[in-house]
């Protein structure tokens, strides 16, 4: 089969066996692969009744029809099952090397059920997969296990691609995820805790000779080259050069950078985080993903500051945002020490920092003591404290066990104000590092996402193509609807193909033609666009059945609140959420009071059997 191995390894924990499923062409024209194959799993095989850490849950990581290919951001894998966070789906990627390397070694996906009575890690190789014993790496963190893993099995740095959970997932902290590749993270949604549950330590695949057959090679050489150029010139090449290390000022002069939990908007040290200042001064290294020529990755050593000779990962931008300017943190080296410190443990970045905002505010008003804090002094912009607290988090040590089950159950238990001061949705997942009162795009689409974090990037798509206003009012609520729901589905053809949108930013057009390029499927654009939106829908349907209703698409007090400062001050969302609310569900098909796609969606989609 072209473009794929037509293959899936079933991992049963339970029983400690491994075998190969086949996989056939219609339901990866169905569905392409990634989010959509996972989605589709998870549907089939998890009861919504359950919970997360249920042995019946799945934990589905692949790769598509791109995986392994010379398209550039190929080798990322996308992660589903039920999360921790919502108790819902989740869906997540990482980018890499992994999903170059699942591919090579003859598999589209992993799928992990039941749960082992002690600790193992899957190692995938030439000649097939084995469970081997994890008893010796539990406890480390996830640079740690990489390490251990490749000189266990004997390969050197780019031999091997290790995906892993830290401490964090091994005591099932809800915001943990799976780091690899010296820190490539699928983080959203818990997926960590997951991984926790079931005692799997770690998936590593090894670097071995590519066998995958594509039906034109000669082209999709072509289409990565043009792929290559475009993310050249894209936004003036910005990302291309400096990945996203240089948004912290740009956020900051737009009103959307998280500045002590949402306290102000104003971050005079904005241009400290710059990486354009920060990528030379740090001696920073390209580590580019698998076929990717971007300086988007970079490994840095911190030169000055308390944190002088600290080497790891440059943060991207929301891990600057996160421990930088949301905890009110001044000292890029300490941003770099605790972006690098939250990865090892295992915990997604942005919930992570919303904890220790929200922990830092009540210690600052008064509603947590140092007492309650097991001794520590959690005063803004408090480095050492703040890696204390995230090491008591990961280990559930003293009050670190209240605040590893998330900002929205930890407010809730503490009570009072303190709950109006954490940021969160309904569901229980929280934001990406940005104000989102300053960015209602993704406010909109936070809440209503059924991934349980960003579903669609309405500003980084054709807007023609999807049919969104051009030039788009990023403060008129009738604009931001219509952007909302017309592109719904564009970033998910790239979590099905699954590619790095920062290589592609959603050319779907390119994406089409790399699709039949590899498969020669002769698949037209309407029918991948539809794709998109199926696997959303279908993703939609099977959170309603785990009770995440449309009454919970809401916002917490402080995350729909008003920006007091900034650029921002008079543009507040809340007048118009209801309205807007209403508009999305037309515009998507979907019954506004039970949250349902209607019949006729579903038969346009290809899945009116999911209606029963």
């Amino acid at each position: 089969m072209y473009g794929s191995t037509g293959k899936v390894l079933r991992v049963d924990l339970t029983q400690g066996k491994l075998h190969d499923e086949a996989i056939d062409e219609a339901t990866l024209r169905k569905y392409l692969g990634g989010t959509g194959l996972g989605a589709k799993y998870l549907m089939e095989e998890v009861d919504p009744k359950i919970d997360w850490s249920d042995p019946k849950n799945i934990f589905f990581l692949g790769s598509g029809p791109l995986g392994g290919s010379r398209i550039p951001g190929c080798g990322t894998i996308s992660v589903v099952t039920k999360g921790a966070m919502t108790n819902g789906a989740a869906s997540t990627q990482a980018n890499g090397n992994f999903g170059a390397y699942l591919k090579w070694c003859g598999y589209d996906a992993i799928v992990v059920q039941g749960a082992s009575s002690t600790w193992k890690y899957l190692y995938l190789h030439e000649g097939g997969a084995e469970l081997r014993d994890a008893s010796k790496l539990t406890g480390k963190d996830t640079w740690e296990t990489e390490d251990a893993i490749k000189e266990e099995l004997g390969y050197k740095e780019r031999g091997m691609s290790v995906f892993s959970i830290g401490p964090a997932g091994e005591n099932m902290v809800r915001f943990s995820g799976i780091f690899g590749d010296r820190g490539h993270a699928a983080a959203h949604n818990g997926v960590g805790a997951v991984l926790g549950s079931k005692k799997l330590k770690a998936f590593a695949a090894a670097r071995v000779p590519n066998k995958l057959q594509f039906v034109d090679s000669q082209k999709l050489g072509e289409l990565a080259r043009k792929t290559t150029e475009g993310a050249k010139v894209f936004g003036g090449g910005g990302v291309f050069n400096w990945g996203t290390s240089r948004v912290v000022p740009v956020a900051e002069a737009a009103g959307w950078l998280p500045v002590k939990n949402y306290q102000t908007n104003v971050f005079p040290e904005k241009d400290l985080f710059d990486g354009q200042r920060v990528r030379p001064l740090f001696e920073s290294q390209n580590y580019p993903c698998f076929g990717c020529a971007s300086h988007h990755y970079e490994l840095m050593t911190v030169t000055e500051g308390p944190c002088k000779g600290f080497f790891g990962k440059e943060p991207e931008y929301e891990q600057w945002a996160a421990w930088g300017p949301q905890i009110g943190q001044k000292d890029p080296g300490a941003a770099v020490m605790l972006s690098n410190v939250c990865d090892r443990l295992g915990f997604d970045c942005n919930e992570a920092s919303w904890v220790v905002g929200w922990v830092m505010e009540c210690y600052e008003k008064g509603a947590l003591k140092k007492e309650t804090l097991d001794g520590l002094e959690m005063t803004w912009g408090n480095a050492e404290a703040t890696r204390t607290l995230l090491e008591n988090i990961a280990n559930r040590r003293g009050y670190g066990d209240t605040l590893a089950e998330g900002v929205k159950r930890a407010a809730e238990k503490l009570g009072g104000e303190a709950v109006n001061w954490a940021i969160f949705t309904g569901k229980g997942n929280s934001p990406r590092g940005h104000d989102h009162r300053g960015r209602w795009v993704e406010m909109l689409d936070t809440v209503v996402s059924d991934t349980g974090t960003l579903q669609t990037q309405m500003l980084v798509t054709n807007k023609d193509l999807w049919k969104m206003p051009n030039p788009m009012d990023v403060f008129n609520p009738d604009h931001i609807v219509q952007a909302e729901a017309n592109s719904t589905g564009s970033m998910t053809i790239s979590d099905c193909l699954v590619q790095c949108w920062f290589t592609g930013f959603n050319d779907t057009e390119t994406q089409t033609e790399a699709i039949n390029a590899a498969t020669g499927w002769n698949i037209s654009l309407e029918e991948v666009m539809k794709i998109g939106r199926r696997v959303v829908n279908v993703m939609r349907i099977y959170n309603l059945k785990c009770g995440l209703t449309p009454d919970k698409e809401t916002t917490s007090p402080r995350y729909g609140s008003q920006c007091v400062d900034g650029p921002n001050t008079e543009k507040p969302i809340a007048p118009h959420w209801e309205k807007m609310m209403d508009q999305y569900y037309q515009l998507m098909g979907w019954d506004r009071k039970t949250g349902m796609p209607l019949p006729e969606t579903l038969k346009e989609l290809g899945i009116e059997d999911l209606a029963k």
